[in-house]
């Protein structure tokens, strides 16, 4: 707030406010949530927008930015990537139009080691947030095993320590049912119920993957569908583009379905078609091929080098563990997901040591330049709405602080992205993923510019986002 005022369009300005932080003319303003579309100047105060339109004209900024042919839109958020402290995984994120990044696929057990590896570092280019896992809920009660279901008493366990993560500030208790398929049907529902009792939600990488029967995405959604119906849990299936491989009509279906008799499900999916995760992992176990879509060695691709597997590296790296891509996401699911309403944007990626898969760098500005602008999945607006106002509301229960955060409002936080509709894209390769991403012009994170005529500036204002 400047000065302790809050200005609207049609609020009167004390005299003695003449200056704010800053102020940006000329930009195309778009808020998913009023449905506001015109050309207004924005000012921003000490973190928040403080006016809109004639009262923010009237207001002289301490940096002006002339947003002339631009959209100026909620800061983008990414609810599924496993941010890190380093500076280089946050730089890809904050060039890509991102201001808050939440860890909604896993997550430590130790919460607040989380955010204090942030603070070892000093800060944070965007805002971060944190699920506690399933996995790593597991192993610390001592379940090494993938294949091994837990004992009532290490439920019992597991529910004890979620409980306290969630205290400790995580946002929800996230999933990974795939890589531990000897996870009991009753330890799942369990933490679903951890979940409702402090008014988290639960993501999850679901249990089955593709379209072999019986192990198929219906019997997956059903299981996700059963629990939230049960305790009256939020649920997302995080990468349902990857998870639902040949069945993805029947996929949005039950999620539609579901939502229509009053159960809170939703979904994301990340612009690209290939997925990437640890050869190693179980999601590789043998029928992998079928459960893929019909894919074989040559699908698969190294991320250290590149290359391309065959029988003899696949059977190698599968024994050494290495990162994998493999390509096999039909086009025209990921499309339709997109025109559902209840599929919003994450990328599921990050970048590392100039190494990735590009939706690590890219995620966002692919979506709104590859899938909105060329393929006209939706319009403008909505395309926004799947990456502002829609994640924003999956976690505002859990973390108050997401009321103030996906929209472009006064009295809403100024997490701002200013971009070109014309030209924004994806620069980044499946070769060479760290190249950020074009069309981005500035990002403001906490009202401070962090990216400033399409450089990155040399400062970290995101704050930690927290369960309270």
């Amino acid at each position: 707030m400047a000065n302790g005022w809050v200005f609207g369009s049609s609020a009167q300005r004390p005299a003695e406010v003449q200056e704010v932080d800053v102020v940006i003319r000329n930009g195309r303003v778009m808020d998913p949530e009023t449905g506001t579309d015109a050309i207004l100047a924005v000012a921003v105060d000490q973190g928040r927008i403080v006016a809109l339109g004639s009262a923010a004209e009237k207001l002289r900024g301490r940096r002006e930015i002339d947003a002339r042919n631009l959209v100026v839109a909620p800061g983008f958020i990414d609810l599924l990537a496993r941010l890190t402290p380093e500076e280089e995984t946050q730089s890809f994120k904050v060039m890509d139009g991102v201001t808050a990044v939440f860890n909604m696929h896993g997550g430590p057990v130790n919460i607040p080691a989380y955010f204090e590896s942030f603070q070892e570092v000093g800060a944070s280019y965007v805002h971060y947030g944190t699920t506690v896992g399933h996995n790593p809920l597991r192993r610390a009660v001592g379940l090494e095993d993938r294949h091994e279901p837990a004992t009532p008493e290490q439920i019992e366990q597991m529910k004890r320590l979620a409980a306290q993560a969630i205290r400790d500030g995580a946002v929800g208790i996230g999933f990974g049912i795939n890589y531990v398929p000897g996870a009991s049907y009753e330890e799942v529902l369990a933490l679903f119920e951890v979940a409702a009792d402090h008014g988290v939600p639960c993501h999850l990488h679901v249990r089955y993957k593709g379209s072999v029967f019986p192990q198929t995405i219906v019997a997956a959604l059903q299981e996700v569908i059963t629990a939230a119906a049960v305790t009256g849990t939020s649920a997302q299936v995080v990468h349902l583009g990857s998870s639902s491989v040949g069945s993805m009509e029947v996929a949005l279906e039950m999620i539609t379905g579901a939502r229509r008799h009053g159960i809170d499900i939703a979904a994301d999916v990340y612009p690209y078609l290939a997925n990437s995760t640890n050869l190693a992992s179980a999601i590789y176990d043998p029928g992998w091929q079928e459960r893929f879509g019909g894919i074989t060695y040559s699908d698969i691709q190294l991320v250290e080098t590149g290359e391309r597997l065959t029988q003899e590296t696949f059977e190698r790296y599968r024994k050494e563990g290495a990162q994998i891509i493999t390509h096999f996401i039909p086009e025209e699911e990921v499309l339709a997901a997109y025109r559902n309403p209840y599929v919003m944007v994450a990328s599921d990626g990050i970048i590392r040591n100039g190494k990735g898969h590009p939706r690590g760098a890219g995620t966002f500005a692919r979506f709104l330049g590859y899938y909105v602008r060329e393929k006209k999945v939706g319009s403008l607006m909505e395309g926004l709405r799947k990456i502002t106002l829609l994640p924003a509301q999956r976690l505002e229960q859990a973390a108050p602080a997401m009321k103030r955060k996906g929209r472009l409002q006064v009295g809403a936080d100024a997490d701002l992205t200013l971009f070109d509709p014309n030209t924004i894209i994806d620069r980044a390769t499946y070769e060479n993923p760290a190249q950020y991403s074009a069309g981005i012009h500035y990002v403001l994170v906490n009202g401070v510019v962090v990216v400033d005529q399409s450089k990155l500036v040399n400062v970290q204002p995101g704050q930690p986002v927290k369960h309270e």
